[in-house]
């Protein structure tokens, strides 16, 4: 299954794509942007007009857009990904969408005898570049194995996570946005202490990155300050 579509090419789907063009795979672009599109071409990739004739030259289909009713036009609208995948195919979302649509999109694609993961990640455009990314998946766990390779190109292989059925992916990505919002409003709360007390936060940043807080601490001050 070394043949890839990957639809949505912005901050993420962009670096994560190129990855898959230097693994070696034969990979067929599509976004609404042109600039990237291009730039994909340039690295090797094939491009595609639409969603659908990314399905059509593709076993696995990647989707990669910013929200729920994205990945539902990407996927059910004109010139759609449902148009044209084959049975035996495997959709990857690695959007970050709503669990219930995730669930029903799934369904919809098994009626289609093509499996559909939910797969959202985590580790930001660095990341991405870096294919260091965490990936946590929902849905089949047979399907996963069968899509491992291409998904070993785009993140670390040792946090690939087979969460459960259709819709983990999607919870554990909330599960995980909750745990990032919470740690920001701590050290927001430890900032806005350092400045209330007269302290420099910056001296606070720079002591709680090189203490025994290290590795708690070092995304969220980035991210705070």
């Amino acid at each position: 299954m070394d043949r890839v579509g990957f639809i949505g090419l912005g901050l993420m789907g962009k670096p994560m794509a190129l990855n898959l063009v230097k693994k070696g795979f034969f990979l067929t672009v599509h976004s609404r942007s042109q600039a990237p599109v291009d730039a994909l071409v340039a690295a090797g990739a094939a491009q595609a007009g639409s969603p659908a004739e990314v399905a059509a030259a593709s076993d696995v289909v990647i989707t990669m857009v910013p929200d729920s009713p994205d990945v539902r036009l990407v996927l059910e609208g004109p010139r759609g990904v449902f148009e044209t995948v084959r049975a035996g195919s495997v959709i990857v979302d690695m959007s970050t969408i709503a669990p219930a649509v995730a669930r029903e999109l799934a369904g919809k694609a098994a009626s289609r005898e093509v499996a559909m993961l939910d797969a959202p990640v985590s580790g930001g455009e660095i990341g991405a570049i870096n294919a260091s990314l965490s990936v946590m998946v929902g849905g089949d766990a047979e399907a996963l194995e069968r899509v491992r390779p291409v998904l070993n190109a785009i993140g670390n292989p040792e946090r690939i996570v087979h969460i459960g059925p259709s819709g983990a992916g999607q919870v554990c990505k909330a599960c995980n946005q909750i745990c990032i919002g919470g740690a920001l409003a701590s050290v927001s709360e430890a900032f806005a202490i350092a400045r209330k007390a007269g302290i420099d936060p910056a001296r606070v940043r720079e002591a709680l990155l090189g203490g025994s807080r290290r590795a708690g601490c070092s995304r969220c001050t980035a991210s705070a300050s």
